[in-house]
């Protein structure tokens, strides 16, 4: 398949949109400019998208709030069948989702595909799980009265997603917000808008009322402003770069509104020499490389026992020798490029420091002979903790071995961090599974297993990795507040 294939069964499905959507009705910036949206593979324009401002922004909050009052009154059966109409249509055009996601992300179109059904899996969870969310009775402390907790929305969320899983993100973040009853203005990566516009059509077919779900992309620092000072914005949700998400949790003080924050991470792997090599390196692949290593809960620092790192590592190389690097629509290729040039650049930046300080390169440590930003699957060793590439998250293809001695070095490593986002052990001892699980500063932890987020599940981090958490019941809190109801003179 060739990107213009692509293209053009997205548009005959309708879902190429390139205008911001505000009230329900599609629209260009008010100024009538535009910013250009690349194939990353191919360096080609997809498309020319509505940049919008503050006064778009503005004007979609306004919309969205006064949808609030209709769309929150609903019965959560109410919202939960129009929702799952939604989900039908997502899962009825994967394909061109999926080659959508390729185009403007780059990922292999099996990703792709993938990637529509964990955003679909979010909204089938929500949907559902809505439907108990439970208030309290409390017991009475005096003989006339009755006390109770209720569960409402918060009323208007600003959605800010990434690029990195531009179809996936948006959903994980929308539709736990909708399903309590919020409506939403989303403001997706200006790299990748084309896959939340393409949700947000399928928003309007499944009958989603208008101003329930609103989309505005360009100038992201107007757009965020717009949120944070608006009082009528009375949540943000964001997942990006810690320096960003300090910034929004600095301005979102102002109107004290609830934020959730999924920001950075510095996943640590924790190999012990009793580890089954082969679900090791399986384990490390398939988390490692999936979207070419550009996510949050990839392993950044792969800390590795002494008696097993050199049999480990051949392991390893071996396996990333295997991996295929091409154009996502060509048959049999498992990495794409990175995301731009910057993202390149940071990744050259930090395997020339590591080697400069003593660092050898196993396998790749270079640009691909695809050019562009194709960068080699990568495996080094020798990695020390005062190099760059121990304290700064990756963000691409490259696995760093770090030796350690003693399971209590090996958890100082791992905390020997600001982030504490993911965690990966590497163990057949059931002991150490649990100690070092309980020792480690993280909200996510996988033992013996790889790629591990799940809509049912908790995803979150402590420590700067963030506030709050997405899936599971507890992504429902941070679009909830609670309100004690206490009825007096009963008897």
């Amino acid at each position: 398949m060739d990107p213009q294939s692509a293209i053009a069964r997205v548009k005959r499905a309708g879902l190429f949109r390139t205008q911001g959507l505000i009230g329900g009705k599609w629209m260009d910036a008010y100024d009538g400019k535009t910013f250009e949206v690349y194939n990353p593979a191919t360096g080609e324009v997809l498309a020319n998208v509505a940049c919008m401002g503050k006064q778009e922004a503005n004007d979609a909050i306004a919309s969205a709030h006064a949808a609030f009052t209709s769309w929150s009154k609903l019965t959560t059966t109410e919202r939960s069948k129009l929702m799952r109409k939604w989900y039908d249509l997502l899962i009825a055009h994967q394909t061109e989702l999926g080659q959508l996601i390729t185009l403007e992300q780059g990922k292999p179109v099996a990703e792709g595909y993938n990637e529509v059904l964990i955003g679909a899996d979010c909204l089938e969870f929500f949907l559902e799980e809505v439907k108990r969310c439970y208030g309290d009775i409390i017991p009475q402390t005096q003989a006339d009265r009755r006390m109770f907790v209720l569960k409402q929305p918060v009323g208007v969320v600003g959605a800010i997603t990434p690029w990195n899983l531009p179809l996936a993100m948006a959903f994980r973040k929308v539709t736990p917000a909708m399903a309590c009853g919020c409506t939403v203005v989303m403001k997706p990566s200006e790299l990748t808008p084309l896959s939340a516009l393409a949700a947000a059509e399928l928003a309007l077919q499944a009958g989603i009322p208008p101003g329930v779900f609103n989309v505005v992309m360009g100038i992201a620092p107007e757009i965020g402003d717009a949120f944070l000072a608006s009082p009528k914005v009375r949540a943000i949700t964001f997942t990006g770069s810690t320096a960003v998400g300090k910034m929004l949790l600095a301005g979102a003080a102002q109107t004290v509104k609830k934020t959730s924050m999924e920001l950075g991470g510095n996943a640590p792997s924790m190999i012990f020499d009793d580890a089954d090599l082969e679900v090791t390196v399986k384990g490390l692949m398939i988390v490692k490389f999936f979207n070419c290593g550009q996510t949050c809960i990839s392993p950044n620092r792969i800390l590795v026992q002494e008696g097993i790192h050199d049999k480990f590592a051949a392991a390893l190389t071996k396996a990333v020798q295997s991996l295929r690097v091409g154009h996502g629509f060509d048959e049999g290729v498992t990495q794409g490029p990175l995301i731009n040039q910057a993202a390149l650049h940071k990744i050259e930046a930090l395997v020339e420091d590591a080697v400069s300080q003593g660092a050898k390169v196993l396998v790749g440590g270079k640009r691909h002979s695809l050019g562009l930003t194709f960068y080699e699957p990568t495996v080094i060793v020798d990695v020390t903790s005062d190099m760059l590439i121990s304290s700064t998250e990756i963000f691409g293809p490259v696995l760093a071995l770090q030796r350690f001695k003693t399971e209590e070095e090996a958890i100082h490593l791992a905390n020997d961090s600001d982030a504490g986002l993911a965690g990966y052990i590497y163990t057949e001892n059931l002991r150490r599974c649990w100690r070092v699980a309980e020792a480690i500063e993280f909200g996510i932890v996988g033992v013996n297993d790889g790629l591990i987020p799940e809509a049912s599940a908790p995803f979150g981090g402590f420590k700067q990795s963030g506030l709050g958490r997405e899936g599971s019941k507890y992504g429902l809190d941070d679009f909830l507040e609670i309100k004690y109801l206490c009825l007096g003179n009963m008897v």
